[in-house]
């Protein structure tokens, strides 16, 4: 708080006191006062004032300039009112007040929409299990009658499958840790599982998987993994490359730091202006506008949980050629302990 700023704002205080001490002057000339008198009596009332002015601008200048080094530190700025001591003036007590008032109704607030989301997450995912028992007994009943309904009717439920498991992923990356668990986990393994869940898909394509390197372990869970490589099966079959037999290829790369997992395929490829967008939620780009319907949520759930697993995602790609994302695995011996 700078000293100018608080004279400026005491300005009709200086006004009020300089009308004051004149009006004092002129009774004191009327009752014929000695000039001693009035020059001690002038003294003590400048010198008051003077006092009062510098020591409520030091004890001001305090509360507020801790005010504001306090918010400049903060991330959460309305945690402000926890990192101040109650001023002793009327001012800074009103203000003090004022923000815990307003902390206490915004936690309230946030409260509310805070059950409110976790009732609907709940929800959510309660649907999701329950839609998930018809479609698997679809499923069973169309590879019973596989003659008659034929592959493609298996992809679509397949496909319906999938997006039920994209809405329950999705309700559930925004808290993960209440539902992972970091453990030892073969790539070989979660490759295996998840190239088994999409086989129809992958038939119906006329898809090859070719994998190499997967013998190794890495700190991650399982299930998201796997949910994970189902988003990225699903997107190389959307953008196949006309003319060409599609073919996925997942490998694995050991470096002292980390593991690095890569899947590749040589479907459309993703145009360069649109490759650093790919992983914003609903964003579509130009494949999913010119080719097939895309909802965009599929890489940003897959971006989502890599960040809150603390693993590294990034996508390299050529229009036309090809599309590869790799999967950065931490070596954390933490997990070991």
């Amino acid at each position: 708080m700078k000293f100018s700023g608080y004279v400026k704002d005491r300005i009709w205080f200086y006004v009020i006191s300089c009308i004051s001490f004149g009006l004092i002057l002129l009774f004191l000339e009327a009752f014929r006062v000695s000039v001693q008198l009035v020059g001690a009596i002038s003294v003590i009332f400048i010198l008051f004032v003077l006092f009062e002015e510098v020591f409520g601008y030091f004890r001001k200048k305090r509360f507020y300039e801790e005010l504001e080094e306090n918010l400049e530190l903060l991330d959460k700025k309305y945690l402000i009112h926890e990192m101040l001591e109650e001023p002793s003036f009327i001012e800074g007590r009103l203000t003090y007040e004022a923000l815990c008032d307003a902390n206490k109704s915004m936690c309230e607030n946030v409260n509310v929409y805070k059950r409110r989301s976790e009732e609907f997450r709940d929800f959510i995912e309660m649907w999701v299990h329950e839609v998930k028992l018809p479609v698997a007994s679809l499923q069973l009943m169309a590879h019973n009658h596989r003659d008659e309904l034929g592959d493609k009717f298996l992809e679509q439920l397949s496909r319906i499958d999938g997006y039920t498991d994209q809405v329950l992923y999705y309700a559930r990356s925004e808290n993960p840790e209440k539902d992972y668990i970091i453990k030892e986990t073969s790539l070989k393994r979660a490759v295996s599982n998840a190239a088994l869940k999409n086989r129809e898909a992958i038939q119906v394509c006329g898809a090859s998987v070719e994998t190499s390197g997967l013998d190794v372990n890495v700190m991650t869970d399982s299930k998201w993994l796997e949910f994970m490589l189902g988003q990225f099966i699903a997107n190389s079959l959307k953008y196949i490359s006309p003319g060409r037999e599609p073919v996925i290829s997942i490998s694995a790369e050991e470096n002292d730091d980390k593991v690095l997992l890569h899947f590749r395929d040589n479907g459309i490829g993703i145009s360069e202006g649109d490759l650093p967008r790919i992983f914003d939620k609903s964003f579509t780009g130009e494949n999913g506008r010119s080719y097939v319907r895309s909802t965009g949520m599929g890489l940003y759930i897959v971006k989502n949980l890599c960040d809150r697993l603390e693993h590294s995602i990034t996508a390299v790609s050529e229009r036309g050629s090809y599309t590869e994302l790799i999967i950065g695995f931490a070596k954390n011996n933490y997990y070991k302990m």
